[in-house]
């Protein structure tokens, strides 16, 4: 199954991935839960809890568009994000700090 990711960042730049493939639900949290660490992302909720949602628009953030331009991690977080919400279609919109379909 095909997956689009659109990815909208501060600014109004929009990047749009393709992956062929997901990632298992584990496998995705695994990799979500490895760069949310590795970026350094802080929770947003004041309970501390971190909603699948919000890890994708917190790694989004960090990364910016730098990390975007690495078509391997760009690549990877398309399939983590499709495996984590089992979507065809997901937009990620990291401003209005939403993520639907």
């Amino acid at each position: 199954m095909r997956h689009q990711v659109i990815v909208l960042l501060p600014g109004g730049e929009e990047i749009t991935l393709r992956a062929a493939d997901a990632l298992t639900p584990e496998a995705a949290r695994g990799w979500l839960d490895q760069e949310y660490l590795r970026l350094q992302c802080m929770p947003t909720r004041p309970t501390g809890k971190v909603l699948m949602a919000d890890k994708l628009l917190a790694i989004a953030e960090a990364a910016a568009a730098q990390g975007f331009a690495d078509p391997a991690w760009a690549a990877a977080y398309a399939r983590a994000a499709a495996g984590a919400l089992n979507r065809q279609v997901i937009r990620v919109d990291v401003q209005a700090a939403t993520v639907g379909s």
